[in-house]
């Protein structure tokens, strides 16, 4: 029986992205997946192969058959592993090909209660053609704006027939999970129906203010009483790191013995080294490493303006820092003005380095906040989440097949396990 006392339920969990990569999606995914199987549930997970998963042998060392999609063990996860390639500007992350069919012939055999779609790249739209073609309840999550993201790399004429293919591939599931409120509103204006907001949760055990080491600060070169301001994300054009790299300057003008740490990789490692010589690159961190290094500064800036809800906002709390964020998604759901953290105008640049370097300046100031900070985040555990998840796949289960079921005529059936 499933922990809320309903029949546990059989869930299909498709993505594009999954640990051992690291990224929000990736991360928060996996917490939901062990969320469901703690909560009693059977859950299937539908991903692209992966350089760490070895060349398609299962534990036992034997060779699988060839064909469009095959199974291999995950952990505890029964795992669908299909073929992939690299995402363009993203190298380290696939996308899942098309792999409809085989989706087809493995669901008619292994039947799912839903199919839940975390991704809505080749793989993902598969599973939604798969599913509704054979009236199994589907619901998907918007979790990357990347209709916004094209306005960062020079393709902003993207954006419109961005937005018209998420609203497409959205609207053609039960239900589209959100992270805000605020995010919800946006949607259902451009269009999406369907929508039900589930936060993100965080693991306040990991990500706690007693991970603070000294000596990783004096690994980076800093003093007891020295400013260390924090960035953790990825290094790319989409998280707005002029404003970051405007904003430090702005502090160590006048603390000049303040120092910025950058936890993450991307395309603008190398410009921001050259603008930073005296920074920290710490490159990707995880688990109990990275909760250290949260712990470890003093001060975290967020300037990103693309995110659907921002993790790393939640883990910051978590960990007992002050947050300057701008103040939408998870700052604006969050944060309490001048009590946890200073959400910051949208619009305002020049408000957001200001209220930098006044938090730095201020060390009373940034206890008070960042105690409060944590206080805060205490609310915002895992079981709640996924409490609120599992509610909206129910409801899903529980409502009426898809309207128009889907023909397969016309589906690529390319999906092999290399």
């Amino acid at each position: 029986m499933a922990i809320d006392g309903g029949a546990p339920l059989r869930i299909s969990v498709v993505t594009e992205t999954y640990p051992p990569e690291v990224n929000g999606v990736a991360l928060t995914l996996a917490r939901v997946v062990e969320g469901l199987l703690e909560r009693g549930h059977d859950v299937q997970l539908v991903r692209p192969r992966q350089a760490a998963d070895g060349d398609g042998r299962t534990e036992a060392g034997r060779a699988r058959p060839g064909g469009a999609c095959s199974s291999a063990p995950s952990g505890a996860v029964n795992a669908m592993l299909v073929r992939g390639m690299p995402i363009p500007l993203y190298s380290h992350l696939r996308l899942g090909l098309p792999c409809a069919r085989r989706l087809v012939q493995r669901w008619t055999l292994e039947r799912p209660d839903v199919v839940h779609v975390a991704t809505e790249g080749p793989l993902g739209r598969s599973a939604v053609m798969a599913a509704r073609s054979l009236g199994i309840p589907v619901t998907s999550d918007f979790r990357t704006n990347f209709h916004a993201y094209s306005l960062h790399y020079g393709l902003g004429w993207l954006r419109e027939p961005i937005l018209g293919y998420l609203r497409r591939f959205h609207n053609r599931t039960a239900t589209t999970m959100v992270p805000t409120e605020a995010l919800r509103r946006q949607l259902h204006d451009s269009g999406f129906r369907n929508l039900a907001v589930v936060s993100r949760g965080v693991d306040v055990g990991r990500f706690e203010p007693a991970r603070r080491s000294e000596v990783l600060r004096s690994r980076w070169g800093v003093g007891a009483g020295d400013l260390v301001v924090l960035y953790v994300g990825r290094l790319a054009a989409e998280k707005n790191l002029a404003q970051l790299v405007t904003s430090f300057r702005a502090i160590e003008a006048v603390q000049p013995t303040a120092k910025l740490l950058l936890v993450g990789e991307g395309p603008m490692r190398t410009s921001l080294q050259a603008q930073l010589p005296g920074a920290v690159f710490a490159g990707q961190r995880h688990g109990e490493d990275l909760a250290a290094h949260y712990a470890s500064a003093d001060l975290f800036l967020f300037p990103s303006l693309t995110e659907t809800f921002g993790n790393v906002t939640a883990e910051a709390m978590a960990s007992g820092l002050p947050v300057v964020a701008y103040d939408y998604a998870a700052a604006a759901q969050l944060i309490r003005p001048g009590l946890s953290g200073v959400p910051v105008a949208c619009d305002n640049p020049a408000q957001f380095a200001r209220a930098a370097v006044a938090l730095a300046g201020s060390a009373t100031t940034r206890r008070q906040l960042g105690a409060q900070a944590r206080a805060d985040a205490l609310a915002f555990g895992w079981p709640q989440v996924l409490a609120r998840f599992e509610q909206v796949l129910r409801q899903a289960v529980a409502g009426p097949p898809p309207a128009e079921p889907q023909t397969m005529s016309g589906v690529s059936a390319a999906c092999s396990t290399t």
